[in-house]
């Protein structure tokens, strides 16, 4: 197994954790802690392999299932020691969102060749599992928190690229991305990092058009 595919396991099993907990968070049932997770796990590579036009991963490989089956099942009977869900579940999403980051842009530079492609496909990849949870879960959506979430995954992705195509190796070319997402969604978490924040200005009035 090469450290990208290692990375790919341990964003799922780590995206399908935060599935688990947010299911642990509005008390549902097994099957509601089953479906979370495998959403979470794999909704970002799913929608990769759609826009990429191949096979789902995890419809050739059902380890990927197995992984968010047996995280979902250690959650369900874990989560009650676990004092700060919210604030776990934050922290495991940054992870599994640099992980994803650089497995997303892996994936689709390998397919088209295109940075460009790469970089999207890295974002959508770490960004698109925590997403649907957040939906479905009835959670605050990371995309509507204040503090940085989306840039985390560019900055993963784009310096991953960057770093393969200056001919680092694959390992170190994903640790520098890796590296680069959680440093940036850490510090968002951690310090606050935003972006200004639009403010609305009044309209003109209908007599003041000309």
């Amino acid at each position: 197994m090469n450290p990208i595919e290692l990375l790919d396991y341990a964003g799922v099993a780590v995206f399908a954790a935060t599935g688990a907990l947010a299911a642990s968070r509005k008390q549902l049932d097994i099957i509601g802690f089953l479906f979370l997770a495998c959403v979470t796990g794999i909704g970002g590579g799913t929608l990769r392999d759609v826009i990429l036009n191949l096979p789902v991963f995890w419809v050739g490989n059902r380890d990927y299932v197995l992984i968010c089956v047996v995280v979902a099942v250690l959650v369900f009977f874990s989560a009650h020691l676990v004092e700060s869900r919210y604030k776990l579940l934050l922290w495991l999403d940054a992870i599994g969102l640099a992980a994803f980051s650089v497995m997303g842009a892996a994936k689709g530079l390998a397919i088209t060749g295109s940075p460009v492609v790469a970089t999207i496909t890295g974002v959508l990849t770490a960004t698109f599992g925590g997403i649907l949870r957040d939906l479905l879960a009835g959670e605050p959506s990371v995309l509507l928190r204040p503090e940085i979430y989306v840039t985390a995954a560019l900055a993963g992705a784009a310096l991953f690229t960057v770093g393969d195509l200056a001919g680092l190796p694959p390992l170190a070319a994903g640790l520098v991305g890796f590296a680069a997402a959680f440093a940036v969604r850490g510090g968002a978490l951690k310090f606050g990092w935003a972006f200004p924040a639009y403010k609305s200005r009044p309209g003109r009035r209908p007599e003041d058009i000309p």
